[in-house]
C-alpha cells in the first residue's frame, strides 16, 4: 500500500521527457491518460540507468512530473492558516523546499515500481464552470486486490489548463495529511525551521528499496 500511494502521488502531475510541452491539459481525463502511459514508458525503457543510479529518477520526476503540478497550490494548501504570517520571501522559499521534497519523495516511490497496470475512468464532460475535477485511477496488481484513487486537478484560470495538487487514497488527502503532520511545526517553530527540514529530507539520497 505504501507504495501504491506514492505511485499515485505520481500520477498527481503525469509526464513525458522529452514530450512534455506536446501534452494537451485543456482536459483532465486526455492529460491523466496520456501523462500516466509516458510516465510508465520511461520508467521501462530507464531501468537500467535506474538500478545503476537512482537519483536518475529525480531527473525523471522533474522533467514528466513537475509541469503537470501546481507545487505553489499545493505548498499554499499545506501550509492553510499559517499562509497569513508568512512573507512572500518565506513563501517563495517554502514552495521552492516543497517542490524538492516532492520530487525526493515520488523519485523514491518509483524505485519500486514493477510493471503494475493503471487503469484511468473514461473520460466524462467537464461543466465550464467546475474548476476542480477528481479523476478515478484503479491500480491492478496481480499481488494484491485493485487499489482506487482519486486525483485532484484544478483548472488555471489564465492558462487554462489542468494541474494535478492533491490524491486521495482510501478517503485520506494527501495534502490534508501533510498539513496535519506540519502545521504544529509551523504553529511552534516557524515557516523558516519546516523549510530546512523540508530541504533536509530533500537532499537525502534516493535508495533502491528491496520489492
Amino acid at each position: 500500500m505504501k507504495f501504491v500511494r506514492g505511485l499515485m502521488l505520481c500520477l498527481l502531475a503525469v509526464p513525458m521527457l522529452a514530450q512534455a510541452a506536446t501534452i494537451d491539459q485543456s482536459n483532465p481525463y486526455k492529460m491523466m491518460d496520456k501523462v500516466s502511459a509516458h510516465l510508465f514508458g520511461t520508467l521501462k525503457a530507464e531501468q537500467a540507468k535506474i538500478q545503476a543510479n537512482p537519483e536518475q529518477l529525480r531527473v525523471i520526476v522533474k522533467q514528466e512530473l513537475l509541469p503537470y503540478i501546481n507545487t505553489r497550490y499545493a505548498a499554499y494548501k499545506v501550509l492553510g492558516s499559517n499562509l497569513r504570517n508568512t512573507t512572500a520571501e518565506q513563501r517563495d522559499a517554502f514552495t521552492v523546499a516543497f517542490t524538492d521534497y516532492l520530487v525526493a519523495s515520488y523519485a523514491q516511490v518509483l524505485t519500486q515500481y514493477t510493471d503494475q497496470k493503471i487503469e484511468l475512468e473514461s473520460p466524462k464532460p467537464v461543466p465550464a464552470d467546475r474548476s476542480i475535477i477528481s479523476v478515478r485511477v484503479d491500480i491492478i496488481d496481480p499481488q494484491r486486490p485493485p487499489i482506487r484513487l482519486d486525483f485532484k486537478l484544478r483548472l488555471n484560470k489564465k492558462t487554462k489548463e489542468w494541474q494535478g495538487f492533491d490524491m486521495v487514497a482510501e478517503g485520506v488527502s494527501m495534502l490534508s495529511t501533510k498539513q496535519s503532520e506540519w502545521s504544529g511545526q509551523l504553529r511552534t517553530k516557524g515557516i523558516d525551521a519546516v523549510t530546512q527540514s523540508l530541504r533536509d529530507l530533500a537532499a537525502k539520497p534516493i535508495q533502491i528499496e528491496n520489492k
